[in-house]
């Protein structure tokens, strides 16, 4: 598997300013601790301040993880954190039929982005490599 740079650090402490929610764990493909950071206020607090320092570590685990390819990471997360109940980030990665039904459900009645929030990298991953195949 080819390894790049997938993830930004930069990026990750960005949405880590909102890390209570959970967003900086869903980036770096914890959807299970995003899911209970966005319940619990980022582990009453304690557990936002603790991924502070654990950051550098998720984005080496998201870049060894994750394929790169043409599809950037960074961009398809930041349209799906601040447009994806409009489907802005599936128009990015080629899927027109389920970016125009998000268009006109509001992300399929916000169901559709909470799904994308879970598997956003992993679709990423394997569009990049169908890419990476031709």
């Amino acid at each position: 598997m080819q390894h790049g740079d997938t993830h930004s650090k930069l990026f990750g402490y960005l949405l880590w300013l909102f890390g209570f929610t959970g967003s900086h764990r869903f980036y770096y493909g914890k959807p299970i601790t995003g899911t209970i950071w966005f319940f619990t206020l980022g582990l009453f607090f304690v557990g936002w301040i603790i991924d502070l320092f654990l950051i550098p570590a998720m984005d080496r685990e998201a870049d060894q993880r994750f394929t790169p390819g043409p599809i950037d990471y960074n961009i398809a997360w930041l349209l799906l954190t601040f447009l994806g109940v409009f489907g802005i980030h599936r128009f990015y990665q080629g899927k027109i039929i389920t970016g125009l039904i998000y268009l006109l459900t509001g992300g399929l009645f916000l169901v559709g982005v909470l799904y994308d929030f879970w598997t956003l990298n992993e679709q990423i991953s394997m569009k990049n490599g169908i890419f990476g195949r031709r």
